[in-house]
C-alpha cells in the first residue's frame, strides 16, 4: 500500500505509478472505497478537482488536478459494497 494525501485526506493506494520524468509531473493510483460515509467523503473530495498532493514515501508534493478518473461497476449506494476507484493526477501549471 502507498499512502497518498489529497488535501490532507489519507488514501491508501494498492496500485501506484508516477509519470515518466520526461512528461509532466503526475501520478496514477487505484484504491478501494466502501459504500456509505467513506464513499460520500471521497466523492465530495473529488468534486474539488484540484488538490494538494503529498506522497510521503516518495518525497513527492505538488498541486494537482484530475486528468483521468473512473470507478468499477459496484453500486456504492447499497450497504456493504466496495468499489475500485482509479485516479490520474497531473501538476497544475502556472
Amino acid at each position: 500500500m502507498t499512502d497518498i494525501f489529497l488535501n490532507d485526506m489519507l488514501i491508501q493506494a494498492f496500485v501506484y505509478e508516477e509519470l515518466p520524468e520526461k512528461e509532466e509531473l503526475g501520478i496514477s493510483f487505484s484504491f478501494h472505497v466502501k459504500s456509505g460515509e467513506e464513499y460520500h467523503r471521497i466523492t465530495t473530495l473529488l468534486y474539488q478537482n484540484q488538490f494538494a498532493v503529498h506522497v510521503p514515501a516518495r518525497g513527492l508534493s505538488f498541486t494537482g488536478t484530475i486528468r483521468q478518473y473512473y470507478t468499477s461497476f459496484t453500486n456504492l449506494y447499497e450497504e456493504n459494497q466496495v468499489g475500485e476507484f482509479h485516479l490520474a493526477l497531473t501538476e497544475v501549471q502556472g
